[in-house]
């Protein structure tokens, strides 16, 4: 199993991000919240496997975490040496054009025979500097990452079906390396439409950039932390599906996203501020307008660099982001559920069934407006189309046991058809089982006893010993039993002269069932 606080879902992304998405390390780490060196750990496993990336990407979450399993490692106790190492010569080297630290450590390391790894070399100098007092200016690289946020001012919107004035929350993207902005407006700032609002962004930029970096809004973020915030499920899943990644904010840290806080700032002068006196009906008429101005805004030159935020999105950004997937992301719910013994599974008041060997097992439901998807450890297991049928079922027949199959193929014609085949009054008490329940359903099980009666004493003798209980009015299946044990059925039973088999209005008769 993973190391210990590492679930199975994140050990799948993990996995993509490192191969799929290729981010560093700390990049990985920071998005799934996990450290660092656990990070390292398992990338160097996946590294030292004999898997192409195409084999790896493809396992579910049980075979990834058994494959990459904890390996004890030896303790190698050699002693390293931190004094000899000169810190604030490397920070000031490391904003030399083309220095990394690799160089640094292979410049230090060279004839110190007590020189530090190169990972516990970085980690003393990102130690040292998270020391120093300073304010840095963002260099963002090309496609690198887009900053969200919402507003906070709203634009009052009448609702085109009652009529009731609603205020309408702005979302914003900003690019960080061409400012190329992006503004949408929605309800609320609730999970459905904040993913909305993200992929219509990706959808106007016509590409998708390495890093999405929100605010630690609720929506978003499962569990708001400064160190090892995490994310929702269902923003996950959207995230995975644009093969990009989230870097949330750390809380109270607003130079983590300057970039969209000048964003918001520009939108509500260029933007809000120009609609103040328009009267909208319908979101669809607001964002509208809103396109028009945001347009000119991304085409309006800068003031002190030459060209416009389009133009720089088309010469910088454009090149180095991703391709939007082939098909627009559907939203999906989700939901942890527990198997029930009849091996279903209930969502908003149906039931629907998963194959039978899950029973009593935790699994993850994924559901739109119109498909139900089950997941066992990130393996599919079951699909339904939604159902809205307060108190039904959804069965698929492989889902059941094999007794339970053959127990769904019988139907009252059947149970007639053999009873017809033994003798007439044999027919005529498997018709009257059928009729005295309420479904004919709830009288199989005694209809199969009956018949099966043919197997141990044959039909001739079942035949006779119906016609006793038939006339006698002994007409249940433990009845006619009794009379086979006891060899009643031999005993002589005077016929009536006009053969009369009792049938009044609440019988149904056989052609009811055809």
């Amino acid at each position: 199993m993973p190391a210990k606080g590492v679930s199975m879902r994140k050990l799948k992304e993990l996995v993509r991000l490192s191969i799929d998405a290729r981010l560093s390390i700390r990049k990985i780490a920071l998005s799934l919240s996990l450290s660092v060196g656990v990070v390292s750990k398992y990338v160097n496993r996946l590294k030292s496997l004999d898997l192409s990336d195409k084999a790896l990407l493809g396992m579910d979450e049980g075979a990834l975490a058994e494959l990459l399993k904890c390996q004890p490692t030896p303790s190698k106790g050699v002693p390293r040496a931190v004094d000899s190492i000169d810190f604030p010569c490397i920070h000031q080297e490391m904003k030399r054009k083309g220095v990394t630290m690799q160089l640094l450590w292979e410049e230090y390391s060279q004839d110190n025979p007590l020189a530090l790894s190169y990972s516990r070399f970085c980690c003393h100098y990102r130690q040292w500097k998270a020391k120093q007092p300073r304010s840095m200016r963002q260099t963002h690289k090309a496609g690198d990452k887009v900053f969200v946020d919402y507003s906070g001012q709203t634009v009052d919107v009448i609702d085109s079906e009652t009529g009731e004035i609603k205020s309408a929350e702005i979302f914003i993207g900003v690019l960080g390396a061409s400012n190329f902005s992006f503004a949408y407006a929605s309800w609320s700032q609730q999970l459905p439409d904040w993913i909305d609002a993200q992929v219509r962004m990706f959808e106007y930029f016509g590409c998708v950039p390495a890093l999405v970096v929100p605010d630690n809004l609720k929506s978003a973020i499962h569990k708001s932390c400064r160190y090892e915030p995490d994310t929702n499920p269902v923003y996950n899943e959207f995230i995975s599906h644009y093969n990009t990644a989230v870097l949330p904010a750390r809380p109270y840290r607003p130079k983590d996203k300057a970039k969209v806080e000048c964003g918001v700032q520009l939108v509500q002068r260029w933007i809000l501020a120009r609609l103040r006196n328009h009267t909208f009906v319908g979101l669809g008429e607001l964002n509208a307008e809103i396109k028009k101005l945001l347009d000119i805004l991304n085409n309006k030159p800068f003031q002190k660099m030459p060209g416009s935020r389009r133009e720089s999105f088309e010469s910088i950004d454009r090149p180095a982001m991703r391709p939007l997937p082939q098909q627009r992301y559907e939203y999906r719910r989700y939901k942890k559920a527990r198997v029930n013994i009849d091996y279903h599974v209930e969502l908003d008041g149906h039931y629907y069934s998963v194959p039978y060997q899950y029973c009593k097992e935790h699994i993850d439901l994924w559901y739109s407006n119109t498909h139900l998807v089950c997941y066992r450890q990130g393996k599919c297991i079951a699909q339904h189309a939604i159902s809205l049928r307060k108190g039904g079922n959804s069965t698929i027949k492989e889902h059941m046991p094999t007794r339970h199959q053959k127990h769904m193929s019988w139907t009252p014609g059947r149970f007639l058809n053999w009873a017809k085949d033994i003798g007439p009054y044999t027919l005529h008490i498997t018709e009257y089982l059928l009729n005295s329940k309420p479904h004919p359903e709830q009288a199989y099980r005694a209809c199969l006893g009956l018949l099966n009666l043919a197997k141990r004493y044959g039909k001739q003798r079942l035949e006779a010993a119906c016609a006793y209980g038939w006339k006698s009015g002994a007409r249940s299946r433990r009845s006619i039993a009794s009379i086979l044990e006891n060899g009643m059925d031999t005993q002589l039973y005077q016929e009536p002269t006009e053969f009369n088999l009792g049938v009044h209005a609440n019988v149904r008769g056989s052609d009811y069932y055809h």
